[in-house]
C-alpha cells in the first residue's frame, strides 16, 4: 500500500471513531444508553484500527525519519489525538448521563 494510501486511512479510521462518540454522546444525552453503548464499541474498534496503522507507519519509518513529515501526515496524527480523547470523555460523560437519568447524587 503507498504511503499515502496509509495515510488515509489512519485519517478515514479516525474520522470515523470521532464520528460514533459524538453519536454516543447524543444518544446518551436522549437516555439511549444501550444505542450509546453500541457507538462507544463502535468508536473504540476505530481508534483501535487507526492505532494498528499508526503503529505500522511508525514501523515503516523505523524511528530515523524515513518517512516524509508531511501536512496530511500532520493532521491524520491530530485526527487520532482528537478521536482517543473524545471516546475516553464520551465514556466519562455517558457515566454520568447514565448516573443522572438513574437519580444518583453521587457521581
Amino acid at each position: 500500500m503507498a504511503f499515502e494510501e496509509e495515510i488515509m486511512l489512519l485519517l478515514v479510521q479516525a474520522g470515523a471513531a470521532r464520528s460514533a462518540a459524538l453519536s454516543a454522546l447524543r444518544l446518551a444525552r436522549a437516555g439511549q444508553f444501550a444505542a450509546a453503548e453500541q457507538q462507544l464499541a463502535a468508536a473504540r474498534e476505530s481508534v483501535h484500527g487507526a492505532h494498528r496503522q499508526q503503529t505500522a507507519l511508525i514501523g515503516l519509518d523505523e524511528g530515523s525519519g524515513k518517512l516524509p513529515v508531511t501536512l496530511i501526515l500532520v493532521h491524520a496524527q491530530d485526527h487520532l489525538m482528537n478521536a482517543m480523547l473524545i471516546q475516553d470523555l464520551a465514556g466519562e460523560i455517558i457515566e454520568l448521563y447514565r448516573r443522572t437519568a438513574a437519580g444518583e447524587t453521587d457521581a
